[in-house]
């Protein structure tokens, strides 16, 4: 997990923080093949060169994003969890419990949905 050290670093505050590193150190652990790397200064995996997910820090909670197509077909889920989501995110709010399954269920999805994939984000 070195290479997200030094966006890890940056965040402020160090209940965030470890928020943050627990959840890509869950992702690196349930998903060896992913690759971890920081693209656009956020921390994401990707598989054989496409976007599967990324994360972003902010006041009140973390951004997820698995791109639209992820927001689209897990918004009942999303919801469910009582998350709130735009077109491209979701967010878990810092003080809320992070819905595991529902992560693995979009890395998955996004693992399985663009296995022939060459470009990084979808078209």
């Amino acid at each position: 997990m070195e290479v997200f050290a030094k966006y890890l670093a940056g965040i402020d505050n160090p209940d965030h923080r470890d928020r943050t590193e627990e959840i890509l150190t869950w992702i690196a652990n349930k998903s060896p093949n992913l690759e971890p790397q920081i693209k656009w200064n956020t921390p994401m995996f990707s598989d054989h060169g496409t976007f599967i997910i990324g994360f972003s820090t902010a006041k009140y909670h973390l951004s997820v994003s698995p791109e639209e197509v992820g927001i689209v077909h897990f918004a009942d889920e999303i919801a469910q969890a009582g998350y709130s989501a735009t077109k491209g995110l979701f967010r878990i709010p810092w003080n809320e419990p992070v819905n595991y399954e529902l992560l693995e269920k979009m890395i998955e999805f996004n693992i399985q949905d663009k296995a022939e994939y060459t470009n990084f984000w979808r078209n």
